[in-house]
């Protein structure tokens, strides 16, 4: 919603499109017309659904209806085909949304069809960089066969974590529900894509905590899978650890799969990284991970970002392995990318494969992501809307 008086018909639900439809007199099949106009075809403007009739057209528009769908200000294409979305709204605010040809790997291994999709893609789980394109999968003719959306969930973040550029944003305000689905559907319209004919992955790992929004966020799942068409099993949220919400999580019926960043080996550095960690230690954040109902097949996924001489030590890798040792897990880790204001360095490749192989010989299925974007500020932990990119570091 823009303002009181109009309505975004983008964020409502089935049961909410159908209320509107019988306020105005119309016989209920326009409810569908609506839904598959808004979320599927994703018109810009009310004007645009042909299938209405136009004194129904006429009717919303002076009601102040409107379809909601929010404006790309920016764009910024990388040279590995990412592309970085600024995505503005009307009250002035904007967040980032990350269009990921090929995806990143962050999948792979957690046990759904996506994941056994990366996985296949990448058979050596040390791959980085160029080597780990998923040829398996290429298609010459687009350029890509699966792609990933990263959706942020906030204006900015609230959680600090010491090597996150979002972190220096502060937070704004929480998106709602349309807002969220909007960047999906902005993004999808821009790409001439649509699931679930094509294979699209969601991560909600942009600005934002996710489980900070909590119930918008979960409106715009259901919104999702239900209307756009992803399934649920090709989306993936990741917290810092909010334990209630982890636990409120476990119990939703239509859910992504969960992963939950990491990033420390002990609660002395945790808490030093993520000062989150003095709310909800390593041990609350283990117990709610260790009791989430997971499906057949499914594993958490825990985030690690390795930071050089910090958190990246064969001894981290080891209490790491100790802490989920007894959970059926897999590790995504996430060499640093690098930003102005962040006072850490990225390890060398060594390192990284040093780590890596320290939990594998642990029998955690352990995975590197591959950078996506980093030369335009796209990739992990570098959403901070910018725009002048002459300074980009190299990927």
């Amino acid at each position: 919603m823009t303002n009181s008086s109009q309505v975004a018909l983008l964020g409502l639900d089935r049961t909410e499109i159908a209320a509107l439809v019988e306020s105005a007199g119309e016989p209920a099949y326009r409810a569908q017309q609506l839904l598959e106009a808004v979320y599927r075809q994703r018109v810009d403007s009310i004007e645009q659904i042909s299938t209405l009739p136009q004194q129904f057209r006429a009717g919303l528009a002076q009601k102040g209806v409107s379809i909601g769908l929010p404006a790309i200000e920016q764009r910024f294409v990388s040279q590995d085909g990412t592309v970085r979305y600024l995505i503005g709204f009307p009250d002035g605010q904007s967040v980032e949304t990350v269009w990921m040809p090929e995806g990143d790997g962050g999948e792979a291994g957690d046990g759904s069809e996506a994941g056994d999709s990366a996985s296949a893609a990448e058979p050596s789980l040390g791959r980085t960089g160029e080597d780990a394109r998923p040829h398996t999968f290429w298609n010459a003719a687009r350029g890509w066969d699966r792609a990933t959306i990263c959706i942020s969930s906030q204006v900015g973040c609230a959680v600090d974590c010491q090597f996150c550029l979002t972190a220096l944003l502060g937070v704004k305000r929480n998106l709602s529900a349309g807002e969220i689905v909007g960047q999906v559907c902005a993004v999808l319209k821009d790409q001439k894509v649509s699931p679930p004919e094509d294979r699209i992955n969601l991560v909600f790992m942009g600005m934002g905590e996710p489980f900070l929004n909590y119930d918008n966020f979960m409106k715009a799942v259901r919104l999702l899978v239900q209307e756009v068409g992803v399934a649920e099993s090709r989306m993936t949220v990741s917290t810092a650890g909010i334990v209630p919400r982890i636990h409120d999580f476990g119990e939703e019926p239509v859910r992504p799969k969960l992963a939950i960043s990491l990033n420390a080996s002990n609660d002395e550095l945790r808490t030093r990284l993520m000062p989150l960690n003095r709310k909800w230690n390593l041990e609350k954040l283990l117990a709610a991970a260790g009791n989430f109902p997971l499906r057949h097949r499914e594993r958490i996924t825990f985030e690690y970002v390795l930071l050089n001489e910090v958190n990246d030590a064969p001894e981290n890798a080891k209490e790491v392995a100790e802490l989920l040792r007894r959970m059926r897990a897999k590790v995504n880790l996430i060499a640093l990318n690098p930003g102005p204001g962040i006072d850490f360095s990225t390890p060398a490749a060594e390192r990284v494969a040093a780590f890596q192989q320290v939990l594998i010989a642990a029998g955690i299925p352990t995975f590197v992501r591959r950078p996506r974007g980093r030369d335009i500020y796209a990739a992990c932990g570098q959403l901070k809307r910018t725009v002048a990119l002459a300074t980009m570091p190299a990927p």
